[in-house]
């Protein structure tokens, strides 16, 4: 019998999909974090630039690039069209340091389809890259307005 691993929360139909992600920041701890965070449930490589990412796309296209807003902004918001221009279909979720940060308002302007704030946690990780994979709908909350007279 061969080894047999176990993997706490990951769904079967999810590992075996597989789906490509590029974690795009020049912070080797971040990388690292969201590389931990996805790998169970997609292909997740670590990448230190935009360049980069560019460059790795010809061994297989990502479905779905994680960059750093404030990397993202040094460079120019552009840099977020400029990649969903030559990657195309790809989804981008940003990391920004909360949600009221102006980089990550910038970069959404900009083309980019999400963000995600810090402090990172392996539950709000997993269910916005899922939802921007398609895995499963986002949810929104009917808001209804009562006028009291």
């Amino acid at each position: 019998m061969g080894d047999v691993t176990m993997q706490i929360g990951v769904e079967t139909s999810r590992a075996v999909e597989n789906k490509r992600i590029f974690v795009v920041d020049d912070d080797e701890i971040t990388r690292a974090v969201l590389q931990f965070m996805l790998h169970d449930e997609n292909e997740t490589h670590e990448v230190e630039s935009f360049e980069r990412a560019l460059e790795k796309t010809p061994d297989g296209k990502p479905d779905l690039l994680i960059v750093s807003g404030a990397m993202a902004v040094a460079r120019g918001v552009s840099i977020v069209a400029e990649l969903k221009e030559k990657i195309p279909g790809v989804k981008i979720l940003v990391v920004v340091e909360s949600t009221s940060d102006e980089n990550g308002k910038q970069c959404l302007k900009a083309g980019a389809n999400s963000l995600l704030s810090k402090p990172l946690k392996v539950e709000t990780v997993r269910e916005r890259v899922d939802v921007l994979l398609g895995r499963r709908a986002g949810f929104a909350l009917p808001l209804t307005v009562l006028k009291t007279s």
